[in-house]
């Protein structure tokens, strides 16, 4: 037997009234929800923020362009305190400082922690196979770097580091030198400065090399104990000082052709972060990637102009046959480290994605010179 059910029906409403109820309960709830907001409620957090930058250096510059981001985009509930390097640890101690809890978090470049394994210089100064800093950011993100990156990090070193890649330089100079560098040859037994496996480049090429921190080049070679030394680009050389020790300024070379600033936190204090402050310093990273790229356009530029103007360094293109001589030192560097597996395993990943991705620019982008030839009436 089927159960009636004896709840009557209830009467159905017009249209019209039932269109007015239904709209005012909806605008009730999206004043509601104007009134009452979705607020953070994330307690403030400071964090202990160390570069490995000079204070008067660009580079510095940019480490606090980061931190600034990170203020604005957190309301000022996530700050970093910015320290230029030394304030609590030297340039080249601040990624034990941030892996120990000494500092929160720290801004430099892979290639600095070079001495704990030489893989750490393909995830800053990489080696040149045709690409550029950008497109070593998006192998980093689309191409498996962060993954290796993190192995590195983690599994093979465990180190107690959260880290992100942000700001994607151009080639970096030959550098500075008492005279011009017309030969290979000339590059032999002088001391010089460089950082990472460029160290290892020149020194197959012949050069007794010295690693000192940015600040420390420019008094090394004025008491004589560094014959040439490269640092980064025009503004940090130039604030650093190069022209008042050397007039002679070689520009393009294949020892770092692409590199990007490293930013580092301790992983503990990151993983106690609420996930939309962790959110912001990778989008942070991210923006300041962009923006410092824009900057260094315009204020390298204009940095090398007024050295040549008004310092009077004399500029030069680094010979054809240099660079050519750099690429076969290239090709013995990299046979030797090969014999690491991690280092093998990345250099693998890395010329999987060049391959690709350079072959396609190569196709796809015409000449930039031919261009700039044609429109500013210089011979080729």
């Amino acid at each position: 037997m089927t159960e009636q059910n004896d709840t009557p029906a209830a009467p159905k409403k017009s249209g019209r009234r039932q269109f007015l109820r239904g709209a005012g309960i909806a605008a009730g709830a999206a004043a509601a929800t104007v009134a009452m907001p979705n607020v953070s409620r994330a307690q403030t957090v400071t964090l202990k923020y160390q570069s490995t930058w000079p204070t008067k250096d660009i580079f510095h510059e940019m480490a606090t362009d980061f931190a600034t981001r990170v203020n604005e985009l957190s309301g000022g509930r996530l700050k970093l305190d910015v320290l230029a390097a030394g304030s609590v640890v030297p340039a080249f101690g601040m990624q034990d400082a941030v892996h120990s809890g000494v500092l929160d978090a720290g801004h430099g470049v892979s290639a600095y922690w070079y001495g704990k394994h030489k893989a750490f210089s393909l995830f800053g100064t990489v080696p040149p196979f045709g690409w550029d800093a950008n497109g070593v950011l998006a192998w980093m993100n689309y191409g498996g770097g962060y993954t290796l990156y993190n192995e590195l990090m983690h599994s093979v070193l465990k180190l107690n580091l959260v880290g992100f890649m942000s700001g994607p330089m151009p080639a970096q100079p030959l550098g500075w030198f008492k005279k011009e560098i017309k030969t290979a040859d000339d590059l032999k037994n002088i001391k010089y400065r460089t950082v990472g496996l460029s160290a290892d480049l020149f020194k197959e090429m012949g050069a007794a090399v010295t690693i000192v921190a940015g600040g420390e080049i420019v008094p090394a070679m004025d008491r004589g104990l560094l014959d040439g030394a490269e640092f980064n680009n025009p503004s940090s050389d130039r604030l650093l000082g190069f022209p008042d020790v050397s007039k002679v300024y070689m520009l393009q070379s294949y020892h770092q052709a692409a590199e990007m600033f490293e930013i580092l936190f301790n992983k503990t204090k990151y993983d106690s972060l609420p996930t939309e402050q962790k959110q912001i310093l990778k989008y942070a990273a991210e923006a300041s990637s962009s923006d410092m790229s824009w900057k260094a356009l315009d204020r390298y530029s204009k940095d090398l102009a007024e050295m040549q103007s008004k310092d009077k360094v004399r500029v030069f293109r680094t010979p054809r046959a240099v660079q050519e001589a750099q690429l076969k030192a290239w090709d013995v560097v990299l046979k030797a480290q090969n014999e690491e597996t991690f280092f093998a395993k990345v250099i693998k990943s890395q010329l999987d994605w060049v391959r690709r991705t350079v072959r396609y620019e190569l196709l796809n982008n015409p000449s930039k010179e031919m261009a700039y030839n044609h429109f500013f009436n210089r011979k080729g």
